[in-house]
């Protein structure tokens, strides 16, 4: 059994990442120096275990005015024999409207690798992006390369700075209900993120209950296909905003991404 199909845990992560709104400038987030850890527990039925950890690792750079981040991500040794994941995520991102200047993820899953690069352009309300591809099956010896563009018109976000720019937003001004979208440079495609905005409420968190704003979203792709489940976030309503946890469905069982320090 493949514990993450063909998903990497930090595929699944990303989905509960990428959340946007409108922004409150009175109450605008500063990007903290920090490094926050997760723990994916993997349960169906009665098993309950960590199936991986992700770290998270944020400095400023150009005088504060961008910041760097690098997100990497493990499965544990028990799920390395089902489907062996070691992912990087890096980015370089506009520290006062969070918006991405270059993107980069490097995989390997499943004895596959892959190593995407994305350069962001934007010129008003307009952004395009040159993406590299680069691929190489288990038993390929070279890396396979191909090229494209990527257009959109609005925020235009990818799966790392989306982290940061969800954390500035004032979800306490917005209505139960209430929904958001926003563009996401997704690999090869264009795809468009909708938020939905569930209530404040109390989640556990190392066997505290902690305060936290509770949100579900999904993706589709440009015609209006449904390309993920729904998946669900809890986010500290504190002033470091830190994401608690992520719940998303398997094909067999689910996987949740815990908040493990430091400590809330």
């Amino acid at each position: 059994m493949k514990i993450m199909k063909t998903k990497s845990i930090l595929a699944v992560v990303a989905m509960w990442l990428l959340c946007a709104a409108a922004v409150s400038a009175a109450e605008k987030w500063q990007v903290p120096h920090e490094t926050l850890t997760y723990n994916i527990m993997y349960k169906w039925g009665l098993i309950n275990k960590k199936a991986g950890t992700v770290k998270i690792t944020t400095a400023l750079t150009d005088g504060g005015n961008r910041f760097s981040a690098k997100l990497t991500g493990a499965t544990a040794p028990w799920a390395d024999r089902f489907y062996k994941v070691r992912d990087t995520l890096m980015g370089s991102i506009d520290h006062h409207n969070f918006l991405p200047y270059r993107y980069e993820k490097i995989t390997s899953e499943g004895g596959d690798n892959a190593h995407d690069e994305i350069t962001f352009h934007r010129d008003g309300n307009h952004t395009s992006a040159d993406v590299i591809h680069r691929r190489k099956r288990k038993k390929e010896t070279v890396y396979s390369e191909s090229r494209q563009v990527l257009e959109a018109n609005g925020v235009t976000l990818d799966m790392l700075s989306s982290f940061y720019y969800m954390r500035q937003l004032n979800y306490a001004t917005m209505k139960k209900g209430q929904t958001v979208r926003v563009n996401v440079f997704s690999g090869r495609q264009k795809e468009i993120l909708t938020i939905h905005y569930d209530d404040k409420v109390q989640v556990e968190i190392d066997k505290r209950k902690v305060e936290a704003y509770h949100i579900t979203f999904t993706f589709t792709t440009e015609s209006g296909r449904k390309s993920s489940d729904n998946m669900d976030a809890w986010i500290s309503t504190d002033s470091r905003r830190i994401p608690l946890l992520m719940e998303g469905k398997l094909p067999v069982g689910k996987v949740r991404a815990i908040y493990a320090g430091p400590n809330v």
